[in-house]
């Protein structure tokens, strides 16, 4: 009896520091590097520096959360984000909702590629989306060979703070909607915790597939309005490691990688500011990039280690 209830007491003390590790980590973080750099990382300049640098990362994070929810990983939203920002720059020569509409339409696009070669043509989301991922990073390149587009001068004017906040807080709160209160959250959670008891539930799972992958391309699409904005050009590297840096800055979060009933929204927030914290903090301490993308890497395994539940983990849909 007294073994069984030390069992008990030791899951709900893993399940509560697990619930309440990206709280903890966000803090441990702030204050590490505040003392390393002495307190110059918790200058009013440098958090809003921080938060300038989340625009992009919150609202594609936002999309791959239903796909991840799902138990399925995307892989090209830097893709997405390139291609997306060419469009943008393209259609947006007279006025920005024009540059919206064509990059929420190109993000659309591949999202329903995407979407469509994963659900109907039962193809592993990994294997699909690296795919497009790589096609669509070698469109960009192509487009870019002779010069990067260059954003038109009314954009380079615009005041970037302004036009991006209303449009996460937006995208963050319809998305925090969504997941706690329509039958498109209950679903994509359902499907992450069995496909097969989803789909005898009466679920139409190629159909809700399909849609979370349109979603997170359309998120993606909007990003890259945000992104050419703010770096005014966009060459071949545009969107270079966002998709990683969503799926780390998720997982971060305390995102399941399996998907399923476990995954909160609040992962989103969470997670983003976490890794946007951490990347401001190394660039402060003059790092150099290389080992800043191993310090990354290690500080993502160790907490996957830590917070996975391994006796729930299911294979990548």
């Amino acid at each position: 009896m007294s073994e069984k209830t030390n069992m008990k007491e030791e899951k709900k003390l893993k399940k509560s520091v697990n619930g309440r590790f990206s709280y903890i980590g966000i803090v441990i973080l702030l204050a590490f590097f505040g003392v390393v750099t002495n307190f110059k990382s918790l200058t009013a300049g440098n958090l809003l520096l921080i938060l300038q640098q989340s625009y992009v990362l919150l609202i594609c994070a936002t999309g791959v959360f239903f796909v991840m929810s799902m138990g399925s990983l995307d892989f090209s939203q830097g893709a997405i984000i390139g291609v997306a920002s060419i469009a943008v720059i393209l259609a947006g020569q007279e006025h920005i909702a024009l540059g919206m509409i064509a990059g929420v339409a190109v993000g659309a696009a591949i999202g329903l590629i995407n979407g469509i070669l994963h659900a109907r043509f039962k193809i592993g989301s990994f294997i699909v989306t690296i795919c497009t991922m790589l096609a669509f990073r070698g469109l960009c390149a192509f487009l870019t060979t002779d010069s990067p587009y260059s954003a038109p001068i009314y954009m380079y004017m615009m005041d970037a703070d302004k036009f991006a906040i209303p449009i996460v807080v937006i995208v963050l709160l319809g998305g925090f909607v969504v997941s706690r209160y329509t039958k498109l959250g209950q679903y994509v959670r359902m499907i992450g915790a069995g496909e097969t008891a989803a789909r005898f539930s009466g679920i139409k799972i190629e159909k809700i597939k399909i849609i979370s992958f349109v979603a997170a391309g359309v998120l993606a699409g909007l990003a890259a309005t945000i992104n050419v904005i703010r770096v005014g050009s966009i060459t071949a590297s545009a969107g270079n490691l966002a998709e990683t840096n969503v799926m780390i800055a998720l997982v971060l979060g305390g995102l399941p990688v399996s998907g399923g009933a476990k995954t909160k929204f609040s992962s989103v927030i969470l997670g983003v500011f976490m890794l946007s914290i951490l990347n401001n903090g190394l660039v402060l301490l003059q790092i150099e990039p290389n080992l800043q993308q191993l310090i990354r890497g290690l500080i993502f395994l160790v907490i996957v280690a830590i917070t996975t539940d391994r006796k729930s983990l299911a294979v990548i849909k």
